[in-house]
């Protein structure tokens, strides 16, 4: 009898894990566990410098409004952004910068001159957001490509590439559907993706992570280097880390944010939450938060000294902004400076997706002087093009 006691509480145990394991793929979650075990931090005792930047799937049109009410949700960021913010300073004095990656599909101009006059008081910079589906390579093209020369020649938005002088942009897919991660081409349709929005002038993507999306790829807390098979979707699911003096393996720059478990914060009072870096009205941004995205570390290999922490939000969505335009969003900021700017462990600097990539950039050129000038918050490219 008590063998046969034995024998069923072996096999109730085994149902319950098998249960436990298939609700945790069903979240991606298994991705963070195996991502956990092979994680391997490279350690660094000195003063580290910890890199904030914040994206924004920001998408006016969000839920079908009219055109008056996108300029509305636009125009609410311009007068209520600066006085939010700007009690809080890096250790250079510079207030917290927001990058709008901004939906190609949903182009106003009322709203792109808004953002507009905002990066141009300092407070952050306008990048390419992108939803389509079922397209082809050819449309891709042509969407990116109008759309970069809208930016830059029509509203002063965008950077050149200082070497070669190309406009360039950062990017973030809709739908999380970057080199057709969907598949079927629902909110895609490219296999050769990569390659396009390499060609076109994208200096790095910013979408990932997306957990507990079934788009999240098994890469993650890393910033890493992609390279383009155009025979099949989701390129991006293999890669080689961007390394300190170490030239891109690849066709196109990834810079992944936090992605982990959060056992601070339960789900039904015994799972973990995942974090995924997304900071809404429904996931404020807590202290246990930001020392999680701090703690995990997110770096260029061989460079432990520099940490790399990218959230995001979609922000003119009213449940969002609501938050991240009042006194919400301060816990964030308070906690990030008051524990991580004290100068003795860690240096805080808030960046923008342009700088934060110029960062990589820096360790994989090994020039001590860029890295000097970025530690001391200097951002501009002079060491880039040797002047």
């Amino acid at each position: 009898m008590v063998h046969w006691f034995w024998f069923v509480g072996v096999l109730a145990s085994l149902f319950l894990s098998l249960r436990i394991w298939e609700l945790v793929r069903r979240k991606n979650a298994d991705i963070i566990v195996m991502s956990t075990m092979r994680r391997n931090r490279e350690r660094y005792d000195g003063i580290r410098h910890v890199f904030f930047c914040f994206v924004d799937h920001f998408e006016p049109l969000w839920n079908g409004v009219d055109r008056t009410t996108a300029v509305e949700r636009t125009r609410n960021w311009y007068l209520k952004y600066p006085s939010i913010v700007d009690s809080f300073r890096d250790g250079g004095g510079r207030p917290p910068q927001h990058n709008f990656f901004y939906p190609q599909e949903e182009y106003l101009p009322e709203c792109l001159e808004i953002l507009g006059n905002l990066v141009r008081k300092g407070y952050g910079s306008v990048e390419v957001h992108l939803h389509h589906n079922k397209d082809t390579s050819d449309g891709l093209r042509n969407k990116v490509e109008e759309f970069k020369r809208t930016l830059h020649h029509g509203h002063g938005l965008l950077n050149r590439h200082p070497v070669t002088g190309q406009i360039v942009y950062g990017f973030i897919h809709g739908n999380w559907a970057l080199d057709d991660s969907w598949g079927d081409g629902k909110w895609c349709g490219v296999k050769n993706e990569i390659s396009i929005l390499k060609e076109t002038g994208c200096y790095a993507d910013f979408t990932y992570p997306s957990a507990p999306h079934r788009t999240q790829p098994p890469i993650v807390n890393r910033i890493y280097y992609a390279t383009d098979d155009p025979s099949r979707a989701k390129s991006h699911h293999k890669g080689e880390d961007a390394g300190f003096r170490s030239p891109p393996k690849g066709d196109l720059l990834l810079i992944n944010g936090p992605l982990a478990f959060n056992w601070r914060q339960r789900r039904k009072r015994v799972f973990p939450a995942i974090e995924n870096g997304d900071v809404s009205g429904y996931c404020l941004p807590t202290a246990d938060r930001v020392d999680l995205w701090v703690r995990l570390g997110v770096s260029v290999r061989g460079w432990p000294r520099w940490i790399f922490v990218k959230v995001h939000t979609h922000g003119a969505q009213e449940k969002n902004s609501g938050l991240l335009l009042s006194e919400g969003v301060h816990t964030l900021h308070r906690h990030l400076l008051g524990t991580y700017n004290n100068g003795k462990t860690h240096i805080v600097h808030y960046v923008t997706a342009w700088e934060l990539y110029c960062c990589v950039k820096a360790l994989e050129s090994g020039d001590e002087d860029w890295i000097r000038r970025i530690e001391n918050f200097d951002y501009s490219v002079n060491a880039w093009t040797g002047k």
